[in-house]
């Protein structure tokens, strides 16, 4: 490390310096900081990694490879229950009967079923802050990102789920009495989860994905760990296969997950 300051400039940050320098070594945590980077456990974390297999780039970079895996993790989980919810309702709209809010349906899930996901992102991230003069935290503006894009496709299916169902059964329902939003509730609705429930599954596969995306804005998730651990030992080919297989397992469980659900609603019918 080195610390530089123009030479006949900042005379006051130089005094700050050189004594802040004296109270770390007077107080001992100088020496820490030499025995922690040069004694033998640096040596021994120097060993592992120069070993540049792939067991070797593992283990030298553990920590780095398992933050990357939870953000990849936190941000689809919180992602696509908040996508979810906000998908419903906007796809409840496209069937009710409202010309306005069906019209909201349209809108809303034509521009963020067309607008690219990085564009979407630099506009949450950087676009928006400029406009407000409010800084967006980074978290808040990946998940936005991923909540809009996949709430989008997730309207589009609820509603075609929704009338998918024969138009008959609610016909034969308010023929009976029941209001319309009961008639949804108990008649529709459970009939249309069983087209719509592989779907959501599918559409959870493609908002882990996505998140990858987001590392053009500077998210840690699993991609922009490679990108960083490439950046210290060059090895791009073994990094990104160690990346190409976390992500085939995490993406493998779920495609378990939605062949099971389908499964499952294939012999309930």
């Amino acid at each position: 490390m080195a610390f530089a300051v123009k030479k006949g400039e900042n005379a006051a940050l130089l005094q700050k310096f050189n004594k802040g320098l004296a109270n770390i070594k007077k107080d001992g945590t100088y020496a820490k900081i030499m025995a922690y980077y040069t004694g033998a456990k640096a040596h021994t974390n120097a060993n592992i990694a120069t070993d540049r297999s792939y067991l070797g780039i593992i283990k030298a970079n553990a920590p780095q490879f398992k933050a990357g895996i939870t953000m990849t993790i936190k941000l689809t989980i919180v992602s696509i229950i908040i996508a979810t919810i906000v998908g419903v309702f906007i796809g409840l709209f496209g069937v009710v009967p409202s010309r306005l809010l069906k019209g909201f349906h349209g809108v809303y899930t034509f521009i963020f079923r067309s607008i690219p996901v990085m564009v979407l992102s630099f506009f949450i991230y950087m676009g928006i802050p400029s406009l407000i003069g409010h800084k967006i935290p980074l978290f808040t503006a990946g998940v936005a990102t991923l909540v809009l894009e996949n709430s989008a496709y997730i309207a589009s299916f609820v509603a075609g789920g929704i009338k998918s169902v024969d138009r008959g059964q609610m016909e034969a329902s308010r023929s009976l009495g029941v209001t319309y939003l009961a008639s949804m509730r108990k008649v529709i609705m459970p009939q249309a989860v069983r087209t719509m429930a592989p779907s959501f599954i599918n559409q959870f596969i493609i908002a882990l994905k996505g998140t990858s995306i987001l590392s053009a804005i500077g998210l840690a998730e699993m991609t922009q760990q490679g990108t960083i651990i490439i950046s210290q030992n060059m090895e791009g080919f073994k990094v990104w296969l160690i990346i190409t297989a976390m992500y085939l397992v995490l993406i493998g469980c779920l495609t378990l997950l939605s062949d099971r659900v389908q499964k499952h609603y294939s012999l309930a019918n």
